[in-house]
């Protein structure tokens, strides 16, 4: 089977690799970035083919021989990238964080015939199976909560974070608002707020903040509680909420010395760079799912924690881990036709197929990942 991927950063290397581990796959990798490709090539058997996605007329052609595609494409670019792979009659796994709803796809990808997984990384992702997988263990569901963050194992002032995916994402995370469901209605908060220190099992204390986490769970899980909140160390949510206010992650042009400047062109140039990860710096992703709900008369509350950290025999960060190796499963499930359903498909449709949720923690437990639960009466 012929698997082409769409991106070779952060994500997409830990992607790439994982599939290409696989004899049945050959897999192509599409990227600006030559040297990412050529590293990538000297790494693993892929193919690097060299393109620039912006330039969207010639997807079709890039992925004409493909059976499969993975779209690891920046958000800001994503919805446009998965619409070209849908219009060329390509099943896809999507884990680009877009602000646009992907349902808006759905009627092309089903005229087309395609299986359309989006939102699949870790949170959206992982986080939605699990939701998906817990209600068909439920009668009703009441109550869905999602703690997720990653960060760097070592705090450095003064942001203590470190980018661990692509930074664009990162600040559209404190810019969009951030929706909720409460009492069965939307509700709609600025990013960045309600924060709350949270301790979790293997981590220092963290805070949690509103954050638009909740994605395609608004439309498919019928609950009348649900929100996601980010973590980070103490102290980040109140500095970055003073970046916002202040303007600079404002999008409207400013004249600067007679020249015409984005801010958040500028703010991006000046952080991206001092939040890498540098060579020995190591990050962790931590995460708690939490589903209440009825069965079978009984009150219950499932739990889920993930601790997961930087894989120094792979130099592999832990958010490229959790996201990426989430999308290499799911693609693995359409592939060998575990997951048929045809159209857009959010994570939340695999964790309800039989089979589909054990499939992943198997998959996880290979690749040294592990999920705790926990089942608990709650009166």
């Amino acid at each position: 089977m012929q698997i082409t991927v769409l991106g070779a950063g952060l994500v997409g290397r830990a992607i790439v690799k994982d599939l290409a581990q696989d004899a049945n796959f050959q897999v192509t990798v599409i990227d600006i970035n030559q040297r990412a490709l050529n590293q990538l090539e000297a790494e693993a058997p892929v193919k690097g083919v060299q393109a620039d996605l912006l330039e969207r007329e010639r997807i079709p052609a890039l992925i004409a021989d493909a059976d499969l595609v993975v779209c690891a494409a920046p958000g800001f670019m994503g919805f446009q990238t998965l619409a070209k792979i849908i219009e060329a009659g390509k099943d896809v796994v999507d884990i680009s964080f877009f602000s646009e709803d992907p349902f808006a796809l759905d009627e092309l990808a089903k005229e087309k015939g395609v299986t359309a997984i989006v939102d699949c990384g870790v949170a959206p992702g992982l986080s939605n199976i699990i939701a998906g997988y817990v209600q068909t263990q439920l009668d009703r569901v009441e109550r869905y909560l999602c703690y997720v963050g990653g960060l760097p194992q070592v705090r450095r002032w003064p942001y203590e974070y470190k980018a661990v995916f692509s930074p664009a994402d990162v600040l559209e995370e404190y810019t969009r608002p951030a929706r909720f469901v409460e009492f069965g209605r939307e509700v709609v908060r600025p990013a960045l707020s309600d924060v709350e220190l949270i301790d979790l099992p293997g981590v220092d204390t963290l805070e949690a903040f509103n954050t638009d986490g909740l994605r395609t769970l608004i439309k498919t899980l019928d609950a009348p509680f649900m929100k996601e909140k980010t973590l980070r160390y103490p102290g980040h949510a109140n500095l970055m909420r003073a970046f916002r206010e202040s303007g600079f992650f404002n999008d409207e042009p400013i004249e600067v010395d007679g020249q015409r400047v984005r801010p958040i062109s500028l703010t991006s140039k000046l952080l991206f760079d001092q939040w890498k990860l540098q060579p020995g710096e190591e990050d962790f992703t931590v995460m708690r799912v939490i589903v209440e709900g009825e069965r079978r008369g009984e009150r219950v509350r499932y739990t889920y924690d993930l601790l997961d950290r930087y894989d120094r025999e792979t130099n592999t960060t832990s958010m490229a881990r959790t996201t990426g190796y989430t999308c290499t499963i799911a693609a693995r499930q359409v592939a060998s036709k575990l997951f048929t359903e045809k159209g857009v498909r959010p994570p939340e449709f695999l964790g309800r197929t039989p089979g589909s949720f054990e499939d992943f923690l198997v998959e996880y437990a290979k690749r040294g990942i592990h999920l705790q639960e926990s089942i608990t009466s709650i009166s």
